[in-house]
């Protein structure tokens, strides 16, 4: 019996499924829609549940958090407790407005919330967790993609407390979110002011400053002055006529990938989008330090090493599992890439108005386009020849409109087409590309929440119609890779994760070593 074994006993009562053919959860449902209806005072019950809510409702955040210390259960409670008030969707169900429409308007009302509910000591197999502690966790937050949530009766949340030492953490808690909640930024901004410094629990945790060389929107270019010259006057102008031409191409692949362009069949490409997978949730951590020293030797960004260190360790992985030697093949693959579409203002700021009151400031929920951006797989003699790319690729992509059309496509057609039409459209993107794709920055420090130290933060995802997602979150001096695949299409997750380690190795030398050369010249 492995400790995964124990699961249907997670809670005091079983998890449900809403139908809205009968029970109790529809009748509230329809009750609540009736009030509406007569009292013509929707906006009373809350606000509404945004389009982007809407479209991922099959989908769930997973937050594996490793603890320094055992969990002091009375103190996380009256932490959690305490911080609920800080963001409403927490203590909030969704209703509709009109109960027999599928697509009907829905909106967030309040609820008593009852912690017993949420904070879940799942009881596991004791041998498996002697025999290895860390395949128990990972079992357990595994069995997380197969239980569903109770949508309609309790808010969206649980922590999962693991209270057991592995190699990584004295105890770990495994947070499942659901999407609509919010998107990982506004997850991860509500987590930071929950938290506190770990060297100084007086204070909010220190968090990276937004990027110096970030300048707003695109189509903010401010115009040259007239001193700047002619020539400074044309290249600006040509900016813009690059910026529509590069929209209207990847405008025209974003249509052509609905309809009928859809990516060749590879190890990652999932084999049966019509059947819900049991996901493996896996970890790996990563020098920040050694993905920095590339960034400065190759002059580009974190995110340019980060696409280009997937590159890599996917073509490792693809190359080594097939047996093919071509040196001269590529395989081009793509990948949906999240994009948070928040102001420019730094994760710090929004913490800070979390904590002095003004949380209604921050933007929550879902704020996210998306783009597709190209994966290579190949073999390279140079390591550096797949950060190379990915910065060819991503700089290309900056040069585009792609993210803002995404973002709003997807309100146009759902409340034009409806739900469904939406949905479809946006799940049909997904299953025709390959890998998701997403990065966040993190504290800068260690953090505490609730007195418990954290060791590492590892936010992964399922309900994708993909055998892969591949995210990668920042923590203090580590970059920590994180996996969801299908657990029967990659039964050796862990070697991927090698894969990982071992380019980043081959770059990091690489670099090193044009770095001297540099130097000398």
């Amino acid at each position: 019996m492995d400790a995964a074994a124990a699961t249907p006993a997670l809670r005091r009562r079983p998890l449900s499924v809403h139908k809205e053919s009968n029970g109790t959860a529809a009748a509230a449902t329809g009750a609540v829609g009736a009030r509406v209806s007569r009292a013509g005072h929707a906006e009373e019950l809350g606000e509404p549940v945004s389009p982007s809510a809407r479209l991922v409702e099959d989908f769930y955040i997973v937050v594996v958090i490793g603890i320094a210390t055992p969990v002091n259960l009375a103190a996380a409670r009256a932490g959690i407790e305490a911080q609920l008030a800080r963001y409403p969707h927490f203590r909030s169900i969704q209703v509709k407005d009109d109960a027999s429409s599928e697509d009907g308007h829905r909106r967030w009302v309040p609820t008593t919330v009852n912690l017993d509910d949420h904070i879940i000591y799942p009881k596991l197999d004791a041998a498996a967790v002697a025999r290895d502690p860390d395949r128990a966790v990972e079992d357990y937050v595994g069995t997380l993609s197969t239980l569903p949530m109770d949508y309609w009766s309790r808010p969206l949340w649980e922590f999962h407390v693991l209270d057991f030492p592995t190699s990584e953490a004295a105890a770990t808690t495994a947070v499942r979110v659901h999407h609509s909640l919010g998107d990982g930024m506004s997850l991860l901004t509500l987590l930071m002011a929950c938290t506190r410094s770990a060297a100084d629990p007086t204070r909010l945790p220190a968090m990276p400053p937004p990027p110096t060389t970030r300048t707003g929107a695109i189509w903010e270019r401010p115009r040259p002055p007239a001193s700047a010259g002619a020539l400074a006057f044309a290249a600006w102008v040509w900016s813009f006529a690059v910026l529509a031409w590069h929209t209207v191409v990847d405008v025209a692949a974003f249509f052509a990938t609905i309809l009928f362009l859809r990516d060749p069949h590879t190890l990652f490409k999932r084999v049966n989008h019509g059947e819900h997978q049991r996901k493996r949730l896996v970890h790996r951590g990563l020098s920040l330090d050694d993905v920095k020293f590339v960034k400065n030797v190759m002059n580009c960004t974190v995110n340019d090493v980060l696409v280009g260190l997937t590159y890599a360790a996917l073509s490792r992985y693809y190359f080594r599992n097939t047996g093919d030697a071509d040196i001269k093949k590529e395989i081009r693959v793509r990948s949906i890439l999240l994009v948070n579409l928040r102001p420019t203002t730094s994760l710090q700021a929004c913490v800070n108005m979390i904590e002095s009151g003004k949380e209604s400031d921050v933007k929550w929920g879902n704020e996210l386009g998306f783009i597709i951006l190209p994966f290579h797989i190949a073999l390279h003699d140079d390591p550096l020849q797949y950060v190379r790319k990915a910065k060819k690729v991503v700089d290309r992509k900056k040069s585009s409109l792609e993210v803002v059309f995404t973002h709003l496509a997807a309100d146009v057609i759902l409340k034009i087409f409806g739900l469904k039409a939406a949905r479809a459209t946006f799940h049909r993107m997904i299953s025709q590309t390959t890998i998701s794709f997403s990065g966040m920055i993190g504290p800068v420090e260690q953090v505490e929440f609730c007195g418990h130290p954290i060791v590492f933060i590892a936010p992964s995802g399922y309900g994708p119609p993909e055998a892969l997602t591949v995210n990668f979150q920042s923590y203090v001096n580590t970059m920590m890779v994180n996996l969801a695949v299908d657990e029967a299409q990659f039964p050796d997750s862990h070697e991927l994760l090698d894969d990982f380690v071992e380019s980043l190795r081959l770059i990091r030398a690489a670099a090193s070593s044009l770095g001297k050369n540099q130097r000398n010249d």
